[in-house]
């Protein structure tokens, strides 16, 4: 996808009664280092020498079954034996198809804590199976959602919301309504672009608008969408709705805001938003259709549970 220059799109924001206001359509293409968690923990009853017989002397991550060792009796994790070439990194022996079987047998015996302890996981499993507790836990940290450029960031929400102010420059908004303006000369032009990431801090959440154009079969199309700033089951407690018209018509979209563990990508590949045809977003635009003028209001809202009849009922922010 191809980004958008600084000067080549104006977006305009109306919100909740302020006065219209440019929103650049720049991507910064940054990537912005964060210190990881551990990758090794050490439970109490564990001797650190166990750990350090168990780290891989190529990635130094931990080694999990199949565990493969040269002739010399040197170990390396699986993922390495394909980047060594079948070469063993220590000795520079061959090292075939040996597995260490005493060491697959230490490592199947041992109990730790999720590498993710440090920051609130409490769970502690078999030193096995807790790689695919670790790609599921609800503690792990959240990638950045920017969509304009593939930025590496990780990090828990308040940080991720700092990045973003401060290192993306993204508009930040409390509100949990919105009236955004999208404008684009010769929008025929355009095949793939991606405008500037709204947050919206509401409910004491936060939430991600995003607004691009891609190619949907053969045909151009413009999306918008909404991400919730955090896990899907707490993303299930809001709803948004989105509308666009202009001459007399509209389209309206109301759905749930899909959770940033889910990629913009993903999201965007799935449709899970208010898809306008182009020629439909023209049409919106009025004039001479040589211009995009679209505007997209919306609104955001907490279902809440109603403790006599079990029905969830809106709660709207005011």
């Amino acid at each position: 996808m191809e980004e958008m220059e600084m000067d080549s799109i104006e977006c305009v924001s109306l919100m909740d009664g302020v006065e219209d206001e440019e929103i650049q359509s720049s991507v910064v293409s940054h990537q912005y280092p964060l210190g990881k968690p551990n990758n090794i923990l050490h439970a109490g009853n564990v001797p650190t020498s166990v750990h350090e017989l168990l780290e891989c002397p190529v990635c130094t991550n931990s080694m999990y079954p199949p565990i493969h060792q040269c002739h010399n009796g040197h170990t390396l994790c699986s993922t390495c034996k394909t980047r060594v070439h079948n070469r063993c990194p220590t000795c520079r022996q061959e090292l075939g198809d040996i597995r260490c079987l005493a060491l697959e047998k230490v490592a199947e015996s041992l109990e730790l804590p999720c590498k993710y302890f440090s920051l609130g996981c409490p769970e502690i499993f078999p030193y096995y199976s807790k790689l695919k507790h670790e790609t599921l836990c609800n503690f792990r940290p959240y990638s950045c959602p920017y969509a304009g450029s593939e930025c590496s960031v990780t990090g828990d929400i308040p940080y991720l919301v700092t990045h973003l102010r401060d290192d993306h420059k993204v508009d930040m908004h409390t509100g949990c309504t919105f009236n955004h303006r999208y404008v684009k000369s010769n929008p025929r032009e355009v095949e793939n672009a991606t405008w500037m990431l709204t947050v919206f801090h509401c409910f004491g959440q936060y939430f991600c608008l995003h607004f691009e154009a891609f190619q949907l079969g053969v045909a151009p199309v413009y999306m918008a969408f909404l991400r919730f700033m955090g896990d899907e089951t707490d993303a299930r407690n809001y709803s948004y709705s989105l509308e666009v018209g202009g001459n007399g018509r509209k389209l309206i979209w109301e759905g749930t805001p899909r959770s940033i563990r889910d990629s913009h990508r993903k999201v965007r590949d799935s449709h899970d938003g208010l898809i306008i045809q182009r020629n439909m977003a023209l049409f919106f635009s009025g004039g001479d259709r040589k211009e995009l003028k679209l505007r997209v209001t919306g609104r955001i809202w907490k279902e809440q549970q109603n403790p006599d009849g079990g029905v969830c009922i809106p709660n709207l922010c005011s």
